[in-house]
Formats: C-alpha cells, structure tokens, sequence
C-alpha cells in the first residue's frame, strides 16, 4: 500500500503558497508558507505568520464605505470612531472583540479587508505544486516549504513531503531549527535540502532578538551538516539589531563547517546567505493593527552587506548576497 495514500488528509495551516519564487532555494520553486512559529523575531516581514490561528488585515484605503462587514460581523468589531479636531470619522476595527471569523472579508468587494491563514490538507498542497512540475525540471527547482516555521507542525509537515517526493519533486525545508532533534530525524529522508537560519551567535542576543536562545538551534545544525543533506545558511542583517552578531556568526559558521569535515562532510554548509532589512513588511504591520519593532530602521546600505558577505568569505565560508 502507498505510504502517502495513508496520510494526504493530514491537516495543517497555511497562509500562502507562493510560485516562480527564485529567493528561496535552487531553480524555480513553489514557496509553501505555513502558518505559526514559535521564535518573534523583532524584524519578522511577516508578521501575518506568526499565530495559528486566521488574521485579518484591514486596509483602510480601499474601503468603498459599503458597510456590508458592519452588517455580518456577529459582535459588533467594526465601529465608526471620529478623529482630530474636526470629528473626522473613520472606519476601525476593535481588535478585542474581533473573533477572527472572517465573514466580514467575505463581502469586502474592494479588497479593504483580507483573511490570512486557512486550514488544508497535505493533498491539497500536493496537488497545489504539482502544477508547478514543468517548470521545476526545467530550472532544477522544487518545492520549498517555509513559513512562520513549518517544522512546529510535524505531522502535516511530513505528510507534504511524503507527497512531494512521491510525485519527483526537490524539496527543501527552510526553518529556524527550534524544535527537537526528532523532527528532524523523521523528515531527514524526504528532505533534498535545509535552508537554515541563524540570526545571532550569542545566547543572549539571541534571546532578545527572537525570544528564545539558541543553544539547541546551534545543536541541530551541527547534527544536520553531519547527516548527508545540503544545508544553505540564511543570516538576517538588520541595522541596529543583529549587525553587531555578525563577527560572532561568522565564527560560529567556520567552526561548524570545520567540524563536519572532519567527521567527512565537506562543504557541508553549501552556501551562506546574506539576507537584507527591508520594508516590505511595514504595511503589513499596519493592516493587522500591531506595533512595528523596526520603526525607523532603514535597509543596510550595499557597502554594509558587501561587508559582511567579505566577513564570511575570510572564515572559508561560501557566501553571498541573497
């Protein structure tokens, strides 16, 4: 009996799956953003990510005032609040009250309103990249499942792959490595390749940064350049928070990478990249109605990241602008 078959119905969230993505692994992909993730990081671009549960998103500038989600909103969240001087009134959502049911998104004709996180099963998404097929063998592509982080949902995460390498599709795991090592063990044989992140290399700044130190984080990643998979470094650079991390990374990095040649894994780390701040997540922030960490902060100048990609290179390490 087909393993698979027994299964595909594993249900999980998700937020997005993204195609023709060429940032996030070899060739063409189809990025899979599952939805959850137990690091907060305070540069996230995607904050939508980061709970469970559904989100709503609000744009203001493209409401039409056509008052249909006042109508269906069961408790009331959408209310009219006057602002400024002159009373100016505005359209608001009380976000206590929100229930995130999402029926008011449902009959926002302007796209003002917009429900993020919904619940599929592993066939779903199967059947989802496997459109993309052509495209992977032509580029050397494949399937990258990301998130949030896609490995606190174990059970759908191993269902996907399961599917994914069933239909001869490359699949890459891009995670942050928070989580025990057994979950790594069990999609070990259904993962191509790991695109990992390291944001710090000290304990304490990593906690600060992410909410969680990193102790076991650094410990999975040498097991991992020690089982076989190809493994891509990713190393977030953001003015002001992790920059001054980065002498300390590309130590840590090193000797990692010394270490797995020594146990017979050369060039176990493939390639570091170096990931630049951007802003593409401020309106993000905006429509969900939470504060931004990174007000203020500007994207790292070109001087900068060429930098710490030389930085990296010094320590023997393949690296690059991503």
């Amino acid at each position: 009996m087909n393993p698979y078959n027994e299964i595909k119905h594993t249900k999980g969230f998700i937020f997005n799956i993204q195609r023709f993505s060429i940032h996030d692994g070899p060739g063409a992909r189809t990025a899979v953003f599952f939805k959850g993730c137990n690091l907060r990081c305070v540069w996230c671009h995607n904050p939508e990510s980061i709970e469970f549960k559904p989100a709503l998103e609000f744009y203001p500038q493209k409401c039409i005032g056509c008052g249909q989600c006042f109508t269906v909103c069961p408790t009331g969240a959408h209310i009219i609040m006057r602002f400024g001087e002159n009373g100016e009134p505005r359209h608001v959502i009380d976000r206590k009250k929100c229930t995130r049911c999402l029926k008011c998104t449902e009959t926002c004709y302007s796209g003002a309103l917009a429900g993020v996180g919904r619940e599929v099963t592993a066939e779903y998404v199967v059947e989802s990249v496997k459109s993309d097929l052509p495209y992977y063998e032509r580029s050397d592509g494949g399937v990258t499942i990301t998130g949030g982080e896609c490995m606190v949902q174990p059970d759908f995460l191993y269902a996907v792959l399961a599917g994914c390498k069933e239909s001869g599709i490359h699949t890459a795991i891009d995670t942050a490595g928070n989580v025990p090592w057994d979950y790594f063990e069990r999609i070990l044989p259904l993962a191509d390749m790991f695109l990992y992140d390291i944001k710090a290399a000290s304990p304490e700044a990593h906690e600060r940064l992410t909410g969680a130190e990193n102790t076991r984080i650094i410990e999975n990643l040498r097991r991992l350049c020690k089982s076989g998979r190809r493994v891509w470094i990713r190393v977030p650079y953001v003015p002001g928070f992790n920059d001054g991390e980065l002498t300390g990374i590309a130590d840590l990095l090193a000797d990692i990478s010394d270490e797995a040649a020594r146990a017979g894994h050369k060039n176990a780390l493939e390639l570091v990249e170096v990931l630049p701040y951007h802003k593409l997540g401020v309106s993000k922030y905006e429509a969900l109605d939470i504060n931004d960490p990174t007000e203020g902060v500007e994207p790292p100048s070109d001087t900068e990241i060429n930098r710490a990609v030389e930085l990296l290179c010094s320590k023997g390490l393949n690296a690059r602008k991503s």
